[in-house]
């Protein structure tokens, strides 16, 4: 598998939060969002190669049971995905899969973490890589394929109170339960994060929906591999 990094920390996002967790991190994605936390692993993927076998060896010696892959996207390797989440559940880890949700593979998991990627994370229009990002951001049969299958929660990267329409707009045409929709606020430092989650915590008030914090900005920063 090409991957980038795999490292022990706590869920800082999500319905898991603060769960010790291990994460494992594959390299590459059809997307380019122009805030994206992780360029390593799309603008300029890192490719380090390990083998199914070598990375559960890898997680193994953490001994905590709760496994994270996430990239990038890690539904692009999906055969590989496929022999990894097979080997880890036979191993007996629970299984999260954080995903763009444009692909769908049938894995053994038990949480696809969805993150549909909403118009704010365009790139820009003069940008080589903004006509494929603005086609591909969103699956509505990828989604649905999803939470047909498997326990979920669809976390919406929120710049701004006025992403909730697009946010109600996908909710509405994909059937998305609004018990398993988290917003959370888009920064890579805790102060911005912290302008927003005020506004952000009356929208999901409002709507329904789940609020997230990103616990792992809140403590480290833009620091890589926490």
């Amino acid at each position: 598998m090409k991957y980038s990094e795999l490292f022990y920390t706590i869920q800082g996002e999500g319905k898991l939060i603060g769960i010790p967790s291990v994460f494992f991190r594959t390299s590459y994605c059809n997307l380019r969002c122009i805030w994206c936390d992780t360029p390593y692993t799309s603008w300029n993927p890192e490719n380090k190669d390990i083998t199914v076998e070598d990375s559960v060896t890898a997680i193994s010696q953490f001994e905590c049971s709760h496994v994270v892959i996430t990239g990038g996207e890690p539904f692009i390797q999906g055969k590989e995905l496929v022999a990894l989440c097979s080997l880890l559940d036979e191993q007996g880890y629970h299984i999260t899969i954080e995903t763009n949700a444009t692909i769908f593979v049938e894995v053994n998991a038990d949480l696809i973490s969805m993150s549909p990627k909403l118009e704010n994370s365009n790139p820009p229009e003069d940008n080589r890589f903004f006509t494929r990002h603005q086609r591909e951001r969103i699956s509505p049969k990828v989604i649905r394929q999803f939470l047909d299958s498997y326990d979920c929660q669809v976390k919406f990267v929120v710049d701004s109170p006025e992403d909730l329409s697009e946010i109600q707009t996908l909710q509405q045409e994909i059937n998305i339960p609004s018990e398993t929709i988290l917003l959370m606020p888009q920064g890579i430092t805790p102060q911005i994060l912290r302008e927003k989650q005020a506004w952000l915590v009356d929208l999901c008030k409002e709507n329904g929906y789940r609020y997230s914090p990103r616990v792992h900005v809140d403590i480290w920063g833009e620091k890589r591999g926490v």
